[in-house]
């Protein structure tokens, strides 16, 4: 391992690349607390604790506490991940845009600016609606106000200061993936949520030996669960179907090439965590219009909408039955979307049929390609699943199950009165000891490794694992 991380610095152009992440990653950081004008700080600090047993928590547990201090990153890279979800879904109803994704590196280039172009818009629509509320959040309070100066200048400086933030992010993000190590905006996210654990940490501390809000035997309960978690995830994230492979002899020139069997290996998780960070973009836009204080419309017309805009934010607020149902459907579709993105079975067939080989018992050609495919499908499932329960640990750790507020006529009374009080309500644990966090470090953990390692191995270095290699995720 020490002649390994020697290895690192020996060669110019990997020092470089690593050297060029940690300074983007330092920059990152360093805009985490930089605050957004007119906002103040202590008040907000205040009114965000009343939010954090929300999804806003998550967020802010995703943009390493920036959205909880409101700095100039409070979009964090949120924006960013929606933008290219839209055009992703748009890719196959546009035929322009499917035309464009066939193009090769020019039509990707195209593609990427029109994300870019999404996510400006996306950026300033959210952050009109962060405005708008802290803005009317300071109208209705008497105590300290969290706008210094409320008004029409406030609303703008403040959608330009965090759209300029979340392009930024984008930008670094970018610049990682081109010229470091890593993919750039899981890096963002994993670095976030690492800046947060000492605040866990601490605030976990507090609990146990000054509040005495929580007993020894529960965290050590804690601590050994998590490390349950991280054992389940390394263990499902280099899972994989292996399906053989068997290479027919022939003869070119004066050797006989050939004859030897192999396997391909097929990912459990082959989308990693950019399932669970897609359903969250997407499920983030009910909170954003739940933002805007519609109940004062001054039309009939505006206030029916406003009602209805309230109940629909209320409805889908993070914790409720139908907020969790709609997580659990989006990260199982999006684990089938991601992965018909990043693997085709009919070019993956092709070039088996073109190096010579099949698979016993399948056909060359179409019907590999429709053997892959259902092999697929089948541990994508698997796949889906896995995430689901992944992502449902920290709702269930911090706010509980909460079917109690189910309709009577769903059971919701029956839940109240038979289901244990922590399966409704949650044990108030933070977000960095709950499954996604992990499966975001870990996940990113292991991809940057492989990067890392498949950089020495080039160069005719000794990687850092001796006796095998490690698969990391797919990135984004």
């Amino acid at each position: 391992m020490i002649e390994s991380l020697k290895s690192l610095t020996e060669i110019p152009d990997l020092r470089r690349r690593i050297l060029f992440t940690l300074l983007l990653l330092a920059v990152y950081r360093l805009g985490s607390y930089i605050p957004t004008p007119g906002i103040n700080a202590a008040v907000f600090e205040q009114y965000f604790n009343q939010l954090a047993g929300s999804l806003f928590g998550l967020l802010s547990m995703f943009s390493g506490g920036s959205l909880r201090r409101l700095t100039v990153f409070a979009l964090g890279i949120m924006p960013y991940i929606t933008a290219s979800i839209i055009l992703q879904l748009l890719t196959v109803v546009s035929p322009h845009l499917e035309k464009l994704s066939k193009e090769g590196d020019l039509g990707r280039r195209k593609i990427t600016e029109y994300t870019r172009w999404v996510t400006v818009g996306l950026s300033a629509f959210q952050a009109f609606g962060i405005s708008y509320a802290l803005e009317a959040q300071t109208r209705m309070t008497n105590g300290p106000p969290l706008v210094t100066n409320p008004g029409p200048m406030f609303i703008f400086t403040t959608v330009l200061t965090l759209t300029t933030g979340s392009i930024f992010i984008m930008w670094l993000g970018e610049q990682i993936t081109a010229r470091g190590i890593g993919n750039g905006m899981s890096l963002l996210i994993f670095t976030g949520i690492v800046a947060g654990l000492p605040r866990a940490i601490g605030d976990l501390s507090t609990k146990v030996f000054v509040t005495r809000t929580m007993s020894m035997l529960a965290l050590l309960v804690l601590l050994a669960f998590m490390l349950a978690v991280v054992v389940f995830i390394v263990l499902v994230e280099r899972g994989e179907r292996r399906v053989p492979i068997q290479y027919a002899k022939r003869i070119v020139g004066r050797k006989v090439m050939g004859g030897v069997s192999t396997h391909l290996p097929l990912k459990v998780n082959s989308g990693g965590v950019m399932p669970i960070i897609f359903a969250v973009s997407l499920l983030t836009f009910p909170q954003t219009l739940g933002m805007f204080h519609w109940e004062q419309s001054n039309t009939l017309a505006l206030h029916k909408i406003g009602q209805f805009m309230v109940w629909f934010a209320k409805t889908f607020a993070w914790g409720e039955p139908l907020y969790t149902l709609s997580y659990v459907i989006m990260i199982l579709f999006f684990a089938h979307f991601y992965l018909s993105i990043v693997y085709n079975p009919d070019e993956v067939a092709d070039n088996v049929r073109k190096q010579g080989g099949f698979i016993p018992g399948i056909r060359p050609g179409k019907r590999t390609a429709d053997f892959l495919d259902d092999v697929l499908t089948k541990i994508t499932w698997v796949g889906g699943v896995y995430l689901a329960i992944v992502a449902l640990i920290p709702e269930i750790m911090l706010a509980g199950m909460r079917v109690n507020d189910l309709p009577r006529w769903m059971g919701g009374d029956w839940f109240e009165a038979n289901m244990p009080y922590v399966l409704l309500h949650g044990l108030g644990v933070n977000f960095y000891f709950g499954g996604t966090s992990l499966l975001i470090v870990v996940g990113v953990a292991m991809d940057t490794v492989q990067q890392v390692e498949a950089q020495l191995i080039m160069r005719h270095y000794e990687g850092f694992l001796k006796k095998g290699r490690i698969r990391g995720r797919r990135g984004p």
